[in-house]
Parts: C-alpha cells; sequence; structure tokens
C-alpha cells in the first residue's frame, strides 16, 4: 500500500484541533516544566548562599558543594534512561511520564525542608532522585509521539514538545529570580515548582493515554488517520514483541543517531554551562550580570525551532525533499552552523560585546534545527522502538553533557588564556563536525526491517502453513475423485 493509498483510506478529520493535539500539547507542557525544574537550581542557589531580608536560612556551600548538586540531577537521569525506553514501548509511556513528573513535584516540595534539616547532602539525595524520576521523561515522550503523530506532522510535533525544553529554562531563569529576590524567598521557587507539575499530573491522568486506541476522548476518524499514517502498533501488540537488540546494535542508521546525539550533547552543554565563563575571562563581557543577554540566545533557538519544523514539514509535504534529505539538511544547520560560529568566537578580540552576543545568539539559535534533524530520526527509524531507542541514545549523550564542564577543567588551566579556551571550543567543533558527517552518510529515512513484530512474521508464517496444507488436502481429494 502507497502513501497516496494510505491518505486515501484514512483522510485526515475536518476538525482543526483533535485529540493528537491535545496530548502534544500536554507533553509540551510536560517538558517546559520539567526543564524548568531541572534549572530552578541554577538560579535558586544562589538565594540560598546570600544573605535575604526575609529570614529565610542561608548556607556556606563552597563552589565545589555548588558544582556537586548542579552535577547530581545528571547522576540519577542516566540511570533509567534505557530500562525506561524498554517499559515505554512494552507498556506504553502514560503511567510512566504520570510517575515522573509526580515524583518531580513531590521531590521539589521537600527540598526547602531537606535543605533546612540534611543540608547539602539532603538537597543532593532530592536532586539525584529528581534525576532518576526525569531518566523516565523523555523515553516515554519519544514513545507517545511515535504513537500520537502521524508522519506529514511529526516534525513539527516533536519540535513542539522538545521545544518546551528551551522555554522552561527561559521562564525559570526569569522567573526564579523574581521569586527568590521576593518575600516568598527562595523556598517559593521549589514549591511553585513542585505544584505545577503535580497539576500537570492531574491534566495528564485525565486527558493522557499512551495510544489513540486507549484514548477515551478521541474520535473514530483521528483514531483511524493516526493509525494509519504513524507506522506504529498498538501497545497491545508492541507487548508481544521482543526487542530486537542484535538488530538495533548493529544497525548503521542507528549508530548515526547515537554519534549526533553525543556530539550535540557535548557541544550544547559546553555553551549551555562554559560560554558565560569564556566571555567574561577572555572577552571581557560579563554576560551572567545581564538577564536579557542570558536568555537571548535561547529566545533565539525557541523561535527558530519552530520555524525550521515547519519548513521541515513543508519540504516533505509538497514533494520538494524526500524525508531522509531533511532530515540531513536541517541537522548539517543544527551541527555545522554553530561550530562555523564557535570557530569564529574564539578568535574574537576582547572587548566586542554586540558582536560576540550576536555569534552566541546565531551559534544557540541554528543549533534549534536538531529537534527536526537526528532528534525525530528515531521515530523514522523504527515508530515500535522509538521509546527503547531514545533512552539508548539521551543514556550515551547525558554522558557526554558531564564531560562538557570535565574536558574544561582538564584542559583550561588559565581561564583567562584565549588559547587554552579555543582547544575546549576544537573538541567541540570536532564533535559537531565528525558526528553530522557520519549522520549524513549512514543515516536512512526508512522504517527498519526489524521495526516489525517478529511474532507477527512467526503467525503468517503459520498461517501460510496452515493453507498450503488445505490445498494439499483439497487436491488430494480431487485426485482421489
Amino acid at each position: 500500500m502507497g502513501v497516496s493509498d494510505v491518505q486515501d483510506a484514512a483522510p485526515k478529520p475536518d476538525r482543526m484541533i483533535g485529540m493528537r493535539h491535545v496530548v502534544v500539547f500536554l507533553l509540551f507542557l510536560a517538558t517546559t516544566v520539567s526543564y524548568a525544574t531541572r534549572v530552578s537550581m541554577s538560579v535558586a542557589i544562589v538565594a540560598m548562599t546570600t544573605p535575604n531580608n526575609y529570614s529565610y536560612p542561608v548556607f556556606e556551600w563552597d563552589r565545589k558543594i555548588q558544582d556537586t548538586l548542579l552535577s547530581s540531577f545528571f547522576w540519577g537521569y542516566i540511570v533509567l534512561q534505557i530500562p525506561a525506553g524498554m517499559l515505554a514501548g512494552r507498556f506504553g509511556g502514560k503511567l510512566l511520564i504520570f510517575v515522573s513528573m509526580l515524583i518531580t513535584g513531590i521531590v521539589n516540595l521537600f527540598v526547602p525542608l531537606a535543605a533546612d534539616m540534611g543540608d547539602w547532602v539532603a538537597v543532593c539525595g532530592c536532586r539525584i532522585v529528581m534525576g532518576l524520576a526525569q531518566g523516565l521523561l523523555y523515553p516515554s515522550l519519544h514513545g507517545l509521539l511515535g504513537q500520537w503523530s502521524p508522519a506529514s506532522e511529526r516534525s513539527r510535533m516533536g519540535t513542539f514538545v522538545y521545544a518546551g525544553a528551551q522555554l522552561g529554562t527561559i521562564i525559570e531563569m526569569m522567573m526564579a529570580g523574581v521569586l527568590s529576590a521576593g518575600p516568598w524567598g527562595w523556598p517559593s521557587v521549589y514549591y511553585v515548582a513542585g505544584i505545577t507539575c503535580l497539576g500537570w499530573a492531574v491534566l495528564w491522568i485525565i486527558f493522557g493515554a499512551s495510544t489513540p486506541g486507549t484514548s477515551r476522548w478521541i474520535s473514530k476518524e483521528e483514531r483511524k488517520y493516526i493509525e494509519m499514517n504513524a507506522g506504529s502498533l498498538d501497545i497491545t501488540e508492541q507487548k508481544k514483541m521482543p526487542t530486537p537488540w542484535k538488530s538495533i546494535w548493529t544497525s548503521l542508521p542507528f549508530w548515526a543517531i547515537i554519534l549526533a546525539h553525543c556530539g550535540q550533547s557535548l557541544g550544547f552543554w559546553t555553551l549551555l554551562t562554559e560560554i558565560p565563563s569564556y566571555m567574561s575571562k577572555v572577552l571581557g563581557v560579563n554576560i551572567k550580570n545581564n538577564g536579557l543577554l542570558s536568555a537571548l540566545p535561547y529566545v533565539a533557538m525557541y523561535i527558530l525551532s519552530f520555524i525550521f519544523s515547519w519548513t521541515a514539514d513543508l519540504l516533505v509535504n509538497r514533494n520538494i525533499l524526500s524525508l531522509l534529505t531533511v532530515r540531513k539538511v536541517f541537522n548539517t544547520i543544527a551541527f555545522w552552523g554553530p561550530a562555523a560560529a564557535l570557530l569564529a568566537l574564539s578568535y574574537l578580540p576582547a572587548g566586542h560585546l554586540t558582536m560576540a552576543v550576536v555569534i552566541l545568539t546565531i551559534t544557540v539559535g541554528l543549533n534549534g534545527a536538531h529537534y527536526v534533524g537526528f532528534l525525530i530520526s528515531h521515530i523514522d527509524l523504527s515508530p515500535n522502538f522509538a521509546s527503547t531507542l531514545m533512552g539508548i541514545t539521551n543514556g550515551c549523550g547525558n554522558i557526554f553533557s558531564i564531560m562538557a564542564p570535565l574536558s574544561v577543567s582538564l584542559v583550561v588551566k588559565d581561564e583567562t588564556s584565549a588559547s587554552e579556551w579555543r582547544k575546549v571550543f576544537f573538541i567541540s567543533i570536532a564533535f559537531y563536525f565528525l558526528s553530522n558527517l557520519f549522520f549524513i552518510l549512514f543515516m536512512s529515512g526508512k522504517i527498519q526491517d526489524w521495526n516489525e513484530p517478529q511474532v507477527n512474521n512467526s503467525l503468517e508464517e503459520g498461517v501460510k502453513k496452515e493453507e498450503k496444507k488445505e490445498t494439499e488436502k483439497k487436491s488430494e481429494g480431487e485426485h482421489r475423485f
């Protein structure tokens, strides 16, 4: 059956807003809120260690303790990526994402009490638990997108959901500072985050569903349209499917996604965590003291990500470019664009504030194209195992997220030395360039053979054998007659 046949058999529903849009909007809110809770500590920790006028506790945490608290989230975050992918693929993402946000909300509510009674060790424990809980999030998101997004809408739906990470970062950078400086003090940062997570969990348990087939709110027309165009099986069928581990790990297109995810994580987190220090120590531009300048690159990334996604879907749906070509083009924009901008930034003379901010904004903004590059490609390869694939690549990628600041501490001995910082940038540039080159050479836009259930194949073989036996019996009977 061709694409046109599928569309004729399952036309797009007339209603502009369907249940798939409601689910995708809730997933967008989940990404926004979850990222806001990650960033909250980065802002609130300043208030927690600075005297205030409202008698809230002040903690004497040195730089080492603060860095430990900020990184402890990722200690837990990496652990459950692959198991979460397998569970989401087998049982659906609804329950997992609910548990993720529920635990995140509860932990945030307890952070002020933990800090007051157990100091930094208790807070560190809370961050690890929150990391464990959010380790369930991205694999579940990918599995749900695989079930709910028709191929023709996948780029913009995926971008809409994952761009919530940038929006959550922007909102929290602005809100947390205001809350910390107000009469409710730094504890209010965690209380607002916790209540927001719990509020989302209530909405999700009412309106969320792992698949169109398990949603009680969806129309028959929309369900048929999604199921005929998403390329994935219902969860009841997926439960019977053994995970094709050998095929996954020997798939070059999948390795292209792994390397792209690792290159993206190293490059992006180097930008996020180290560029402000470089601009301050080497260029003499203290961007941290200007909230607008700090948020500007991420505002650019948020806006451009939607422009990229709509353009990508337009190119595919109008048959201007193939899906595979679109993935490669936008991944190249997301990787080689920032690589070139980083190279320019590393040779920028000191004191050029405007040019430094322009280059940084371009670097981060172009990186928004990765949402319609490698990040959604798991679903292109295997809608049925998208959550498992995402668990693997996100786990590997976050190892490189942790490596980003470590590479700086190993390479840069003198923070005012431009030549030493260039070595750090060259590492990111190399990862950006080589990982995207591998992606261009070996990525595929076709659903892989191992996406289909082996159980169904064996059933088909059994049916064929039975049909053959029936034919043989009939021919024997006719021969006797």
